[in-house]
């Protein structure tokens, strides 16, 4: 038997749980471990939800979107009022909004998405879902209550879990805005090697 495992002396047969090491470069404390066990948990949760959103928008649609199209999409018809990149952009917590007018381009493409606006200026563009996007949004809406909210409502006190987690995440969102905008300030020059 390993010198890892202990053996509980009143029941033999039943093993004693092992605690994991969590310690490491980025963890060496129980707060940085905490920290980074969020850390780890918000990478895996965003690829898995960005894979919820693909696979969700093209079961719903038949359209090859990734989970950023889809976002930007359900975005754009939110509260069926013409949006411009930099408002998507705050919405969407980012800064690359080349990114965002691909996605555009794409939406556009697929007759999803169109402009509002006859301005050539980029200033006054706005985008507005047309009636195929309301569509596509509309099915997705109805795919995402009949698989995920159905799973969520199944767990007891799951509205508070909710509400706490989202708390906890927009404190987050601003500490790290916060360190970045120091780390930002604060870059050293390196010399070329």
């Amino acid at each position: 038997m390993s010198d890892n495992i202990k053996v509980n002396k009143k029941n033999p047969e039943k093993l004693e749980t092992l605690e994991l090491d969590r310690h490491w470069h980025l963890a060496t404390n129980d707060h940085e471990i905490a920290l980074t066990e969020l850390e780890y948990s918000l990478f895996r949760s965003y690829e898995s939800f960005s894979r919820w959103m693909k696979e969700c928008v093209v079961a719903a649609s038949g359209f090859n979107m990734s989970a950023n199209d889809c976002a930007i999409l359900n975005l754009i018809a939110m509260r069926e009022r013409p949006k411009g990149i930099t408002e998507i952009a705050r919405l969407l917590n980012r800064d690359d909004n080349t990114n965002i007018q691909y996605s555009i381009r794409k939406l556009t493409s697929d007759n999803l998405v169109e402009k509002t606006s006859t301005d050539n200026r980029r200033k006054g563009v706005r985008y507005r879902a047309t009636p195929a996007g309301y569509k596509v949004v509309e099915r997705f809406v109805a795919l995402r209550k009949g698989l995920l909210i159905e799973m969520t409502e199944a767990i007891r006190s799951m509205d508070d879990q909710l509400a706490n987690g989202s708390k906890i995440l927009d404190i987050m969102t601003g500490m790290y805005e916060q360190a970045a905008r120091v780390a930002a300030t604060h870059r050293p020059t390196f010399d070329e090697e």
